[in-house]
This record gives structure tokens, C-alpha cells and sequence, in this order.
């Protein structure tokens, strides 16, 4: 998810998004593990679109 769509949610969103975001991650880490995923490049783009919620939600005043 790129950066300019995220800046146009509100923080309830991305919230949900980030809870979201960490459960598949959880899951895809478990998958990865047990052999069952092969391109683990997901990995990495789902750990940079965490970051970037978590930069886009401390950047904004609560």
C-alpha cells in the first residue's frame, strides 16, 4: 500500500489496517515455517507497509 493512500485514512483505519496487517504477518511467518509459502518476498513488503502505518500514525497528532 503506498504512502499517499494511507495519508488520506483516518487513524481508525489504519488501525484496523495495522491489526490486520500483524495477524497476516503472524500467520504468513507460521506458513513460511512449516514450508508451506515459497516466495517469502511478501514477507518483506508486509513488514515495510506495517512500518509505514506505524510512521503515518506517529506523525499525526492524536
Amino acid at each position: 500500500m503506498k504512502t499517499t493512500e494511507l495519508k488520506n485514512k483516518s487513524q481508525e483505519e489504519l488501525h484496523k489496517i495495522l491489526e490486520e496487517s500483524l495477524q497476516k504477518l503472524q500467520e504468513l511467518k507460521f506458513n513460511i515455517s512449516a514450508g508451506k509459502v515459497k516466495n517469502v518476498r511478501t514477507l518483506r513488503e508486509l513488514k515495510k507497509d506495517i512500518a509505514r502505518i506505524l510512521t503515518i500514525l506517529n506523525e499525526t497528532p492524536q
